[in-house]
């Protein structure tokens, strides 16, 4: 399909269906510089990221998963939002888009001015106790474990959409982690690990919003965890039109009222420009 034939196509849609329930994926953040968990083909890029039981139960994976994420974490908080963010931004102040639900942690949307958004894993850039619940930010965490861990200077290679990075076992075994400051509890990154549900409230949100919109359009993801997936499946059943723009394979190929198979951070663009009508958006606005 031609790029002309592809705008045409989601303009169509988009005009048919203007309230929107927009499903984003790591598809989104790769012209960001933060790579997808798949390749094309839904072929896993990465090791096997951290199961969140293993990360309550064992002080060995935890130690691991922050040596990782303190050599990561730059990466995830220096990326800046692409075409395809600023994009999106654009179309919620143009009224098409009436709420953005993202698997990504990286938390660009928001950079790229969104404010309808839900992160449906949460965010990279924030912290939690698992004892006491009291939150900080990651920024903050990072000044502590470069203090507890001066002599820690390995570069990390193969970083991963959560800012994960894969490191020998030689690195880690005087690795120091920090406590909770109120009440030394064990610290978690504010996102939904592997093997960990995402918690009602948010998922309950998200179908309630589904059942306001006119149809689903999925970006950047290919729909592989259910977490996402189940969205897709929930639109369908109650017989609303699911759009899919995603470079290479996905769970919904066969479900899907159309699937793009292009780069979002290209296609969206070009929407934004057939979209938007002259000084519908202030200079500077996205």
């Amino acid at each position: 399909m031609s790029i002309a034939a592809t705008i045409s196509t989601l303009q169509h849609f988009i005009d048919r269906y203007p309230r929107l329930l927009v499903l984003t994926g790591a598809g989104c953040s790769t012209a960001s510089g933060i790579p997808a968990y798949r390749d094309d083909f839904g072929n896993w890029q990465h090791r096997t990221p951290v199961q969140h039981r293993d990360f309550i139960r064992n002080e060995a994976t935890r130690r691991r998963y922050w040596a990782r994420s303190l050599t990561g974490w730059p990466y995830v908080a220096r990326a800046q939002p692409n075409a395809a963010h600023h994009a999106l931004a654009a179309l919620e102040i143009l009224g098409h888009l009436q709420l953005l639900v993202t698997q990504n942690v990286d938390g660009l949307h928001q950079k790229a001015g969104s404010r309808a958004v839900l992160d449906l894993h949460g965010r990279l850039d924030g912290v939690e106790c698992l004892a006491c619940g009291s939150r900080s930010g990651r920024a903050e965490l990072q000044e502590a474990l470069c203090a507890l861990n001066p002599s820690f200077t390995p570069h990390g290679e193969n970083i991963a959409p959560d800012g994960d990075t894969e490191l020998s076992d030689e690195c880690l075994a005087e690795f120091q982690v920090p406590a909770c400051q109120r009440c030394g509890g064990v610290l978690k990154p504010s996102v939904v690990f592997f093997g960990e549900n995402v918690a009602a409230a948010v998922v309950d949100r998200v179908r309630e919003a589904l059942h306001q919109a006119a149809a689903l359009l999925v970006i950047g993801s290919s729909l592989t965890v259910y977490s996402g997936y189940r969205f897709v499946r929930a639109a369908i059943d109650a017989g609303k039109p699911v759009a899919v723009l995603n470079r290479g394979r996905t769970r919904a190929d066969e479900d899907a009222t159309f699937k793009i198979n292009a780069d979002c951070d290209v296609v969206l663009p070009a929407l934004l420009a057939a979209l938007a009508p002259p000084g519908s958006l202030n200079a500077g606005t996205c």
